[in-house]
């Protein structure tokens, strides 16, 4: 059985989510075949509580493992988990990110560059208007656009990226296989052909008002920053906003009418301190998106090695001293150095005054 199966078996069984699933492998060795057959005693001491040790051993006798990988082979569905090469590095950098991501279409490197763009799903034309160009504009400057694939802002700004022959990601609060709303399947076909259809969720999973909250997550955590059009005062684009703020990461919002029940969600961000967008530039300056096209070949000039990841994991947004890393790794000076100099180049990390990096999240 290969490994795969059993992070897709763990995915399934409720009650075992990032933080348990991550308990276990500590437990474990990183040996995710051991977790999933340790008996009950060992599956305690792991950390798990009894009702999710029950449910494990329910799923254990109950599911086909082998029936998992060939649904997804059948589906042209790829799962990539946390133990993956390919596993998004922006989304690799947030609080619990999901342990399996289910992938209908191609995540490619250039999808690092990548900014969210959400909204309202009762859009107004200037809604609607202003998605379409930001997200015309974005992909012409090589960014990937992210959204939800709902109806009115999402759907706006999926589309026009693909109108453009841009890459875009749509994020679902279902199962990749289970287009919700349905009337944007033929949208969806389209993204999976310039991007991707991603989920947590496993196939077959229908769309439950639960749901959304956790993709909203997803959707802040592939971008580099997100940009809300237009949003009411309950707008789920506003939980995205939130998520992006846990995060680490930039919020963007558009200016609209007082008079607009629509718009007073992403007013309040306005007076709240989001940046204010007037254009693409705005967007493209704070994330300092200008040298994509430079950042992408020099990354895939020269792959990540293991020092690299090595500080990249040191990393995060907050400032770290070079005699901090050097502390933390055992690495010589001069190749904490010149490793640095490599992943500035990459548009991975950036030198925030004297000798401290940060990893780069809204480069």
């Amino acid at each position: 059985m290969e490994e795969l199966a059993y992070w897709i078996g763990f995915n399934r069984v409720m009650g075992i989510g990032a933080v348990r699933l991550k308990a276990l492998l500590d437990h474990f060795d990183d040996d995710v075949e051991a977790a999933w057959f340790a008996g009950a005693t060992d599956l305690l001491e792991a950390g798990l509580d009894r009702r999710s040790v029950s449910n494990l051993l329910l799923a254990r006798q109950q599911m086909d493992l082998q029936a998992q990988i060939d649904q997804l082979k059948q589906s042209g569905v790829t799962a990539l988990t946390w133990q993956c090469e390919e596993y998004p590095i922006n989304l690799r950098n947030i609080e619990q990110p999901p342990p399996v991501l289910y992938i209908k279409g191609e995540l490619i490197p250039e999808d690092d560059w990548a900014v969210a763009v959400v909204g309202t799903r009762r859009a107004s034309v200037y809604g609607k208007e202003v998605a379409r160009r930001l997200a015309s504009d974005l992909v012409r400057n090589g960014i990937t656009v992210v959204s939800g694939l709902a109806t009115g802002i999402d759907s706006m700004a999926h589309r026009a990226a693909v109108d453009v022959g841009g890459r875009t990601l749509a994020v679902l609060g279902s199962g990749v296989d289970v287009i919700y709303p349905a009337n944007n399947r033929q949208l969806a076909t389209a993204i999976q052909e310039q991007g991707a259809l991603i989920s947590e969720f496993p196939l077959g999973t229908h769309p439950e008002r639960r749901n959304f909250p956790p993709r909203n997550r997803i959707i802040s955590g592939l971008s580099l920053g997100t940009v809300v059009v237009e949003a009411g005062v309950r707008s789920g684009a506003l939980i995205t906003v939130k998520s992006a703020l846990d995060q680490g990461r930039d919020v963007f919002a558009v200016p609209g009418s007082i008079l607009q029940k629509s718009c007073e969600g992403s007013n309040r961000l306005l007076r709240d301190g989001a940046r204010p967008v007037l254009s693409v530039e705005d967007i493209l300056e704070e994330l300092h998106l200008a040298k994509v096209t430079q950042q992408a070949e020099v990354r895939a000039a020269v792959p990540t090695t293991f020092i690299e990841s090595t500080l990249l994991g040191h990393l995060s947004g907050e400032p770290t001293y070079v005699d901090e890393l050097s502390r933390l790794t055992d690495l010589p000076a001069a190749t904490i150095a010149s490793t640095l100099t490599v992943l500035e180049l990459k548009g991975l990390v950036r030198q925030v005054g004297g000798m401290s990096y940060i990893q780069v999240r809204d480069f």
